[in-house]
Parts: C-alpha cells; sequence; structure tokens
C-alpha cells in the first residue's frame, strides 16, 4: 500500500504547490488551514487511496517462513522477524508475478516511482535483506531467485 501524502506548508506560490503535487503528494495545503478542512481533506485522500489498493494476500508461506503483511512480521521457525515497507513491496509484486521474472526496473518504478535508473542499487539491497528473512540460507535460495540481467522471481 502506498501511503497517500498531504504536504503542510507555508510556502503558498504556485509554483511551489505545482512542485509539491508533481514530486508525488497528493493534497497540497498552505498555513494557515482550519482543522476542519484539513480532516477533510485526510478523508478524502484516503477515500481515493482506499480505492487504488492493490488485492493481495495477508499472509503467505514460503519453506519455513511465515509472512504476514498486516502485522509486517515474517516468523521462520521461531524467529520472529520485521518485514520492511520496501521488502514487504518488493515481495508483494514477486507473489502476484510467482513463477515469473519481474524486472528490476519495474519494481523501481512501482515501489519508488523511478524510471531509467540503470545504477540504482535500492531494490538489491532490499532483497538481501529478505533473503536473510525468508530463507533457510540466503547465500543459496530457493524462493527469491535472481534473474541475472533483468530481475527477480519467487518460486513457491
Amino acid at each position: 500500500m502506498r501511503a497517500p501524502i498531504i504536504m503542510l506548508t507555508a510556502r503558498g506560490q504556485e509554483s511551489d504547490t505545482v512542485r509539491g503535487l508533481e514530486i508525488g503528494a497528493d493534497d497540497y495545503m498552505t498555513k494557515p488551514f482550519g482543522l476542519r478542512e484539513l480532516l477533510a481533506r485526510i478523508r478524502a485522500v484516503l477515500r481515493r487511496a482506499g480505492g487504488a489498493r492493490a488485492e493481495g494476500p495477508e499472509e503467505i508461506r514460503l519453506g519455513r517462513a511465515q509472512v504476514n503483511f498486516a502485522t509486517g512480521r515474517v516468523l521462520r521457525g521461531r524467529r520472529e522477524m520485521v518485514l520492511g515497507y520496501y521488502e514487504g513491496e518488493i515481495l508483494k509484486m514477486l507473489h502476484a508475478a510467482r513463477g515469473s521474472v519481474v524486472e528490476r526496473k519495474d519494481l523501481l518504478k512501482e515501489i519508488w516511482g523511478l524510471e531509467n535508473e540503470p545504477m540504482n542499487r535500492s531494490v538489491d539491497n532490499h532483497v538481501v535483506s529478505l533473503r536473510r528473512k525468508i530463507e533457510e540460507d540466503a547465500a543459496e535460495p530457493r524462493h527469491i531467485l535472481t534473474v541475472h540481467g533483468f530481475g527477480y522471481k519467487l518460486v513457491v
């Protein structure tokens, strides 16, 4: 899930508002503003965000690892770990396409909103972290596989 963003700022020029919306804000409010207006705008962005959520499983099992997206926890054996936001988003995309390759560029675009960033290692670093939580042996992954030159594939 992507959290809606409302920018609350003292910068009220049109160029500031346009820039804020262009970089990803869902709404933009300049000070001073009333509490009732702020609450109405929060309800509006939450309403819009609720309809855009991708449906997916609340929980998945990969080998001995049980991943609960709702609580953000991974349980592998007796060890419980926190699932980071980006790790969860990567795993959701891989799970939705399980068995097929998900390209790095698609992960960067969908999760980080970045395009044409071939040197960005964010995806790879989060996959390494995710493997440490999911895999029995992160050096020899059985579930989150690298497809060299393309991206990653989830094998259930």
